[in-house]
């Protein structure tokens, strides 16, 4: 029989991490575990492969600052509401009985799911035999937490978990960099590798300036475009001011950017429409990536990821706030070895977004770097099956 993986994920504001879940779960499935994938947000169409599926009553971020949960209609969660996502969980691992539970992000993360999270901890906790306990993070996280909030994500992990598997390759991005209570959980932590959500193994070797679509392009992206919208406009307006100006500037729009959003970014490239292109986010993001001059994207973990595998040059827009600091401290780290040229949060303008073109251009190949590491969804099943 198959070795039970309960693998539970909330994702709050854009999709990035229901996607590296929903690629771990394939990746678990394709690894010989009969994987249980349960999901607390709004509900995305997913490729999970041999793995099952579970849809909780569905919560998000109440608003780009994440401190406060609601339903998906924006109403706040009562006790009535949590209660019920409390006992739904608690059934299910009462009738998987899974061999392993994971955890994804907390306790290093997702903490206003604590009223849940803790009562699911504690439930396999007490189970006979006991589910081997995990937690699955990405390479950064919020590193503003404060140090009270550190020692208790540190006092959850070493009460309830086994171990922490760290989706990241070392050599690039050490979640010590991050995590201010590393020196307390390294013994439990392992690295994996990055998880990707497509095979990135083989850099593609498609030349820059190739005649087939995509060709020579400058792709802008940004992720599922919830927070999107401001650096889709930013590159409308760089584009004139950049050595790139002749070229066809393929703006990708997420599809989580707001309606108004679109029709305003329509608009606005209506009075430049000659060589840009806008169009919904593509599955051959990765080999348009690999065709272009130029990637300019935010920083989130599946994009950046995939930039470092497929793209020649890139620029990183951050998405941050005092609060969320993930993607500028990736973006930063990346920007120390001088692999990319970072605009930080707060600072974007058409102005610095060409200057951050600029120096891209006059930087380094990607690809005159060692390759990074994504092999991590097969990794975490091979690590898993040690930990059995």
């Amino acid at each position: 029989m198959s070795a039970r993986v309960f693998f539970y994920v909330q994702h709050l504001l854009g999709i990035g991490h229901l996607r590296r879940a929903a690629t771990l779960a394939r990746a678990l499935a394709e690894g010989g575990f009969d994987v249980l994938l349960v999901s607390g947000g709004a509900p995305v169409a997913l490729d999970i492969g041999g793995a099952r599926f579970h849809q909780l009553p569905p919560v998000r971020a109440r608003d780009e600052g994440l401190r406060e949960l609601s339903r998906l209609d924006g109403t706040p969660l009562d006790e009535a509401f949590r209660a019920g996502r409390v006992t739904a969980l608690l059934d299910l691992l009462r009738v998987e009985a899974p061999d392993i539970l994971i955890t994804e992000q907390f306790p290093f993360g997702r903490t206003r799911l604590r009223f849940e999270l803790l009562p699911l901890l504690e439930a396999a906790k007490a189970m006979n035999p006991r589910p081997r306990i995990v937690a699955s993070v990405r390479d950064v996280v919020r590193r503003s937490a404060s140090p009270q909030r550190v020692s208790e994500s540190v006092e959850i992990f070493e009460r309830f978990f086994d171990s922490v598997l760290i989706h990241a390759d070392p050599r690039l991005v050490e979640f010590a960099r991050s995590f201010a209570g590393w020196d307390r959980i390294k013994s439990r932590a392992l690295y994996t590798g990055f998880v990707a959500e497509h095979d990135l193994a083989q850099r593609s070797h498609v030349p820059k300036g190739s005649a087939t679509e995509g060709g020579g392009d400058v792709v802008v992206s940004a992720g599922g475009g919830a927070v999107g919208a401001p650096l889709l406009h930013a590159a409308l307006l760089a584009r004139p001011k950049t050595a790139l100006a002749d070229r066809t500037w393929r703006l990708l729009v997420g599809a989580n950017m707001p309606e108004a959003e679109r029709a305003a970014l329509a608009g606005s490239a209506g009075t430049k429409s000659k060589g840009i292109v806008i169009e919904p986010a593509r599955p051959d993001f990765t080999t348009l990536l690999a065709k272009a001059t130029l990637s300019i994207s935010q920083a989130g973990y599946n994009t950046t990821i995939e930039t470092l595998c497929c793209a020649d040059r890139a620029v990183l827009v951050p998405f941050g706030t005092a609060r969320e600091t993930e993607q500028a401290d990736r973006a930063a780290l990346l920007a120390e070895r001088g692999m990319v040229a970072v605009v930080p949060p707060g600072t974007l303008s058409p102005e610095s977004l060409a200057d951050a073109v600029g120096r891209a251009l006059a930087g380094p190949s990607l690809r005159s770097f060692p390759p990074c590491d994504a092999n991590g969804g097969p990794a975490t099943a091979s690590l898993l099956k040690r930990l059995l």
